[in-house]
């Protein structure tokens, strides 16, 4: 969804009385880590938007070769969960920009952050946005997805 147009729908949410949380990441090899962070952000409220890193954002992140999947192709794969209500791909190395733009109540990180580290928890502060630390213990990575693939003998 556009962006313009996703400030509008949560307004909508908002007024209605729907507890707004927001998620992000580069989601590239969606694997089961994945799945719980987004399912415990979900139990964080009522409406979930998921905002996926560019191809270029994910490159600088993650490195050469990274995205695997294109941007759209990750955007849809995270839309198909049946946990998440919207998705919106962003080019910016965090989502600063997004959560004054979207202002929702819940900015849910992975358990690979803890509060202090949060890279937007001032502006999260400042807005008066919640930031919760959801999903399993991070013991998932797309790197040793990718490695596992790599070693598997093929045949």
């Amino acid at each position: 969804m556009a962006r313009e147009a996703l400030v509008t729908v949560l307004a909508r949410e908002k007024n209605n009385g729907r507890r707004v949380v927001f998620a992000n990441g580069c989601f590239d090899g969606l694997h089961v880590g994945h799945a719980r962070y987004l399912e415990a952000a979900r139990r964080e409220g009522d409406v979930l938007v998921v905002a996926v890193n560019s191809d270029a954002s994910t490159r600088e992140l993650k490195g050469p070769g990274r995205p695997v999947l294109d941007e759209v192709a990750r955007a849809t794969l995270v839309a198909a969960m049946r946990v998440v209500d919207y998705v919106v791909v962003f080019p910016e190395p965090n989502v600063e920009a997004l959560l004054e733009e979207l202002r929702p109540q819940v900015h849910a990180k992975g358990t690979d952050y803890t509060a202090e580290t949060v890279p937007e928890a001032a502006t999260a502060e400042r807005l008066g946005i919640r930031v919760a630390i959801v999903g399993d213990p991070k013991g998932h990575s797309t790197r040793a997805l990718l490695e596992s693939v790599r070693k598997a003998p093929h045949g």
